[in-house]
C-alpha cells in the first residue's frame, strides 16, 4: 500500500489528536520514530507549516499553536469532527490506511472487504462534477433487465455499503434518478457544460431515507422497533438512522424510534435482524413486515431441497 502526500497529512492529524496538544520537537520525534513514513528522516519545520494548510484545505481542519508557555499545537476546531462530512470521511479513511501501512508484519492477519469495480468511473465522475460538465453512461438496470444510455448532469456522488452511487439528472426527462456505478457499463464526458441547480441540495435529496432509494412520494413515517435487550445494545452502538432514539428500556426489550421513510432498504434493514426486531409502529409497515416474513414462511416449507 503506497504512502502519499494525504497519509502523511492523517499521520500529523492523529498525532497532535492523540496527543491532545504536542510541540514541534516532540511531533518530530514521533515522526522520526515512525519509519514507514519518514523514513527516520527529520520533519523540516517549513515542511510543516506548510502541511498545516494543505490540512486545513483536505480535512478542514485548523492546526493552532499556543500563543506562550510551550508553543504547543493543538487541534483548534476539534468539534467539527463529530459533524462528519467529507472531512472526517477522508481522515478516518487514510487513518486506517496509515495503521495498514504499519502493520505489514501481520498482513496475513488482516482481512478487508472490496469495493465492486465502481470506483472505475469515480474519479471521472467526480472530475466531470468539478467542471460542470454533462456525462453519457450505460447503465444496466437490474429492474428492466437491460442496458440503456442516459445523458446526466452529474448532481452528486454517495457511498452506501461498499458501493459508490450516481444522483445524476436525466436530460431526456428532467428526472432525477440514482445510479449504482457498479452498474455502469460505459461512460463519457460529454463537451456540454451545465450549471448545477440552485434548488438541489445532496443532504436534502437524502433527508429522511434510509440509504439510496428516494421515494419523493413517500412521506417521512415514525417507525417504532421492539428490539430485544440483547441486539439493542448493537443498535445502540451502531444506531439504523441518525434520527434513531431510545424511548424505552427494560431488561428483556427497548424501544427505539426513527423518523424515516420505510422504503425498500430500510425494510430489508429490519428484516436482517430476523426475530430480534419488531415493527410496532405504524400498523401499515408492520403488515408488510409481517407479509414479507409470511412469503419467506411459505417458500421455506413448500418447496423441497433438490
Amino acid at each position: 500500500m503506497p504512502i502519499n502526500q494525504t497519509n502523511k497529512l492523517a499521520w500529523v492529524v492523529e498525532t497532535i489528536l492523540n496527543s491532545g496538544k504536542i510541540s514541534f520537537e516532540e511531533l518530530n520525534q514521533k515522526w522520526m520514530e515512525a519509519t514507514d513514513f519518514s523514513g527516520g528522516e527529520e520533519l523540516l519545520k517549513r515542511t510543516f507549516h506548510k502541511w498545516r494548510y494543505n490540512i486545513l484545505d483536505t480535512f478542514g481542519l485548523e492546526i493552532v499553536c499556543e500563543k506562550g508557555g510551550e508553543y504547543r499545537y493543538y487541534i483548534g476546531n476539534a468539534e467539527d469532527l463529530k459533524d462528519g462530512g467529507i472531512g472526517m470521511w477522508l481522515l478516518e479513511t487514510f487513518t486506517v490506511s496509515n495503521s495498514l501501512i504499519t502493520s505489514k508484519s501481520i498482513k496475513n492477519r488482516i482481512i478487508l472487504e472490496s469495493v465492486p469495480s465502481g470506483l472505475k468511473y469515480l474519479d471521472q465522475i467526480i472530475q466531470a462534477m468539478k467542471e460542470n460538465r454533462m456525462i453519457h453512461i450505460t447503465y444496466n438496470s437490474y429492474w428492466s433487465g437491460d442496458s440503456r444510455p442516459h445523458y446526466l448532469i452529474p448532481l452528486c456522488v454517495k457511498l452506501f455499503r461498499q458501493r459508490w452511487y450516481l444522483v445524476g439528472k436525466v436530460w431526456a426527462n428532467g428526472h432525477t434518478a440514482v445510479f449504482s456505478l457498479d452498474r455502469i457499463k460505459d461512460f463519457r464526458k460529454s463537451s456540454h457544460e451545465f450549471e448545477y441547480p440552485k434548488d438541489f441540495d445532496p443532504h436534502s435529496f437524502f433527508n429522511g431515507f434510509y440509504g439510496v432509494f428516494v421515494d419523493q412520494e413517500q412521506k417521512v413515517a415514525n417507525v417504532e422497533l421492539k428490539v430485544t435487550a440483547s441486539q439493542a445494545n448493537y443498535l445502540r452502538d451502531l444506531p439504523i438512522h441518525s434520527s434513531q432514539i431510545e424511548k424505552e428500556s427494560n431488561d428483556e426489550f427497548s424501544i427505539f424510534r426513527i423518523e424515516v421513510c420505510p422504503t425498500y432498504d430500510f425494510q430489508q434493514e429490519i428484516l436482517k435482524y430476523g426475530d430480534q426486531v419488531e415493527v410496532l409502529e405504524p400498523l401499515w409497515l408492520r403488515h408488510q413486515i409481517a407479509d414479507k416474513v409470511q412469503r419467506m414462511h411459505q417458500r421455506y416449507l413448500c418447496k423441497s431441497i433438490k
